[in-house]
């Protein structure tokens, strides 16, 4: 008999679910608008996801986490998009871009010293890769690291790094930057720790965003800072493979996202549908919404499954880069679809902020540019056909 897997959450992982699902609701739902509307980072509820374990959902235990698994980690971060995406994407990309890069190819010395008080939920880490003048090209990156002085200990960073998140936070602890090593110009890349507050290392002012409001993303400047040589993180000039290796982990974390997202808003649209009355009946009954609803929910379940299955795949250890590259792509699609439908079904009701429909709205459209744009997951998913080069 051919066994067939299972996405069905286990009673822990809906145990996990539940608890995360009743602090979204009672403790970010009635704050979220006003911290988007004023732009602020919401240091304190972080602390409090960080302390029921939010952080460290997937990390092993012996670096501070539950090692409650990937799949489970997908559940918080849905959970959390559902309420507001900007506290997803904080811990989502704290855990993707700030802890697994570490936890895959740091040494033991820097698991304790990073891994284990992120996982905790002490503290913030962020991946700086991302350029104004490369984009999605990371091989194109122009931040040098250099051997430094006539000893040639240490290395000194210069460069310049854009859409960094979680870099300049109160919790922000340390950064992971990609530089160019190459001797001669050449484009080999590698990876450093640099720890918040190392002179030479100046995030600047945050930016202002059309979604995301209450995330913390910054351009970073690497201005003559010098880290040591325990900084490095991985092999010398194997920093691509560094990058593309958390990317992919990234791109469940965004699935999961905008499943989340997705989710919100469907529930918003039926609970409208179900109370605003027009032609003396709820819209709800008109195929022409309830058609909508039912479409979105079909395409969610989708969306799920796939962002499970890329989970458990990465879990188990199973290459998942083309699952995560479909889900990915699938999911934040759908994400833009659900909160657009969300707002036509609220009509002018929608198109006002006292509501949280404008701001789902604004935050969806970064799930299909973020962690891989849906061009290049395209191209992500054909190569590993055999399509392209």
């Amino acid at each position: 008999m051919t066994s067939c897997p299972s996405f069905e959450l286990s009673d822990e992982q809906l145990a996990l679910r539940d608890t995360i699902r009743e602090f979204a609701e009672g403790e970010i739902a009635p704050h979220a608008a006003e911290w988007d509307q004023t732009h602020t980072f919401p240091t304190e509820t972080i602390r409090q996801l960080g302390e029921l374990g939010a952080m460290g959902v997937g990390f092993p235990e012996a670096y501070g986490g539950l090692g409650a698994g990937a799949v489970a980690q997908a559940v918080v971060i849905e959970e959390l998009a559902r309420i507001d995406s900007s506290v997803a994407v904080t811990v989502g990309a704290n855990v993707s871009l700030g802890g697994e890069p570490i936890l895959l190819f740091g040494t033991e010395e820097q698991k304790q010293r990073w891994l284990v008080p992120l996982a905790r939920g002490e503290t913030l880490g962020a991946f700086a890769s991302t350029e104004p003048g490369g984009g999605s090209d990371v091989r194109a990156a122009t931040t040098v690291a250099r051997r430094d002085g006539e000893d040639e200990t240490g290395w000194v960073l210069d460069g310049t790094k854009a859409f960094t998140t979680n870099a300049g936070t109160d919790l922000s602890a340390f950064c992971i930057a990609t530089a160019r090593t190459g001797s001669n110009g050449g484009t080999a890349l590698s990876t450093f720790i640099v720890p918040t507050g190392t002179p030479g290392y100046e995030p600047q002012k945050p930016y202002r965003k059309l979604g995301w409001h209450a995330s913390d993303t910054r351009e970073l400047v690497f201005a003559g800072c010098r880290v040591p040589d325990d900084a490095l993180l991985g092999p010398l000039g194997k920093g691509a493979r560094v990058f593309l290796t958390g990317l992919d982990g990234g791109r469940v974390g965004v699935a999961a996202m905008s499943v989340g997202l997705a989710q919100g808003a469907l529930e918003q649209a039926t609970a409208y549908a179900q109370v605003r009355v027009a032609f003396g009946a709820p819209i709800a009954r008109q195929q022409a919404i309830h058609f909508k609803l039912a479409d979105l929910k079909t395409q969610i379940a989708a969306a799920r499954l796939l962002t499970y299955r890329s989970a458990a795949l990465k879990e188990a250890g199973k290459p998942f880069t083309e699952e995560a590259a479909a889900a990915k792509l699938f999911a934040s699609e759908l994400a833009v679809r659900a909160a657009e439908e969300n707002l036509q079904i609220h009509g002018g009701f929608g198109y006002i902020e006292e509501s949280p429909v404008p701001r789902f709205y604004r935050d969806a459209k970064v799930l299909t540019i973020g962690e891989g744009t849906s061009e290049v997951l395209r191209y992500v998913i054909a190569r590993q056909m055999g399509l392209t080069e």
